[in-house]
């Protein structure tokens, strides 16, 4: 498929890029990887791009200090997308007390 199309295979290295950043442990690899990865995307000029590229220029001082911080408020998140997923499911549960089991039996299965 990349044969067929110059954007889709520089959209497809644009991706395998910006892995090989997400891949790197500390910081200040990541960091040159991140601006290696910027710089492939100027280049590339690809428009469904642009807003990845506004995003990682805003927020990289914040994504770079995950690489110095390893904890992530993921199962939090992950545990309110199930409570709320379960409300909008159950709709109607006249007993609160009902609910709440429904969502420590989601939880802990």
């Amino acid at each position: 498929m990349l044969a067929f199309s110059d954007e889709l295979t520089h959209a497809y290295l644009l991706k395998e890029l910006f892995y090989d950043f997400m891949a790197y442990p500390d910081k200040e690899q990541a960091k040159k990887r991140l601006q290696s990865f910027r710089l492939h995307a100027d280049i590339a000029n690809l428009r469904e791009f642009d807003a990845c590229l506004t995003m990682l220029r805003n927020w990289e001082p914040y994504i770079l200090n995950a690489f110095e911080c390893s904890y992530s408020n993921g199962f939090t998140e992950g545990c309110n997308n199930a409570i709320k997923t379960l409300k909008r499911l159950a709709f109607g549960y006249r007993n609160f007390h009902n609910f709440c089991n429904r969502i420590l039996l989601i939880l802990n299965s």
